[in-house]
């Protein structure tokens, strides 16, 4: 026969254990707490999303904000947007609000500042790649954001630091017609050329005894790379040589670290924002498109691409960029069949 007041006995105990598992639970956060942030996360509409790599936002000591309006690298006395000398104040922004298939109800919803990461599911669907030709992401700021008023989402260092410049839901200037429907990263390395082309090779990229590495150039000081007597290395040590539209170009690949915290980030868009597929723009044969989309291509292309994807007159990510590793990568990263 079952004992009625063993049963009571044992339920109260069952209660007494959960409030106090509660209690400690909302013991642990208390009002006017500061709460840190792990130093592996990304910002979408608000919230922190998960990487797995090491990620500075514009908020932290040290990050590229894009927010700002003056210039970051020049004299504070001097950083005023309103450049002297020019016709007219200049426009203080590097960046909008998307609009992508927003109504005017849901544009004025969202203009505050009030996007969501569902509403954000249904409207960014591609993740742009460029290089940035600058080198280190300290210098590619102060190109993008102090001399062309332009913006991306990401910056990706040499030693693999992901810097955020923006929140994703915002409309970054990095990719002309993609602006509304993408993130962007511009991943530093030097860039891609032709044999006509004087390259910047010989200031960049040395050989010692451990083979090819990249060598800062002293104007530049430590580049504002984060991990302290970082040496660089290409992947590949030699120049990767192929086309890009009608071009034939020579490029230095990433570095290791840069593919290992790229692959994180692109599974993590895509965890956060499903129709960034895993995949790249492919022809009918399965194989990679290496020059701009045709319209209808563009407009039905869903996931990861290459500016010249979407620009006929740019060759980023050129065509040392291991578009097979990236995707690859991050279909394992999250669980999903290998592609081709």
């Amino acid at each position: 026969m079952v004992d009625e007041n063993l049963i009571r006995r044992f339920g109260m105990c069952l209660l007494v254990a959960l409030v106090a598992l509660v209690s400690v639970g909302c013991a642990g956060r208390r009002v006017g707490q500061v709460l840190e942030r792990r130093g592996q996360e990304i910002v979408i509409a608000g919230q922190l999303v998960h990487v797995g790599a090491p990620v500075v936002l514009w908020t932290d000591p040290g990050g590229y904000d894009a927010y700002r309006v003056e210039k970051r690298f020049a004299p504070w006395a001097e950083s005023d947007w309103d450049d002297k000398g020019k016709t007219g104040p200049q426009q203080p922004l590097r960046y909008g609000i998307r609009k992508a298939g927003l109504s005017e109800t849901e544009f004025e919803m969202v203009r505050g500042g009030g996007w969501s990461i569902e509403q954000l599911r249904e409207r960014v669907d591609q993740f742009v790649m460029h290089y940035d030709v600058c080198g280190t992401s300290r210098t590619c700021f102060r190109v993008l954001h102090d001399q062309r008023y332009l913006s991306v989402h990401f910056m990706l260092d040499l030693d693999g630091t992901i810097y955020q410049t923006l929140d994703v839901k915002e409309r970054a200037w990095h990719a002309t017609i993609s602006n509304d429907r993408s993130v962007g990263i511009e991943i530093a390395n030097m860039g891609a050329y032709s044999a006509k082309e004087k390259d910047p090779f010989a200031q960049w990229y040395a050989q010692d005894e451990k083979g090819t590495r990249i060598t800062i150039p002293t104007r530049l000081g430590d580049g504002g790379i984060r991990t302290p007597s970082f040496v660089g290395r290409p992947a590949r040590p030699e120049p990767v040589v192929g086309t890009i539209g009608t071009r034939e170009l020579r490029q230095y690949d990433l570095t290791p670290q840069q593919y290992a915290s790229l692959i994180k980030l692109t599974a993590a868009l895509h965890k956060a924002l499903p129709k960034i597929a895993l995949d790249y723009p492919r022809d009918k044969s399965g194989n990679l498109i290496n020059q701009q989309l045709s319209k209808e291509q563009w407009q039905q292309f869903q996931g990861v691409l290459g500016h010249y994807h979407v620009q006929g007159d740019k060759a980023d990510p050129g065509p040392a960029f291991d578009w097979d590793q990236v995707v690859n990568g991050a279909r394992r990263e999250v669980g999903l069949p290998r592609l081709k």
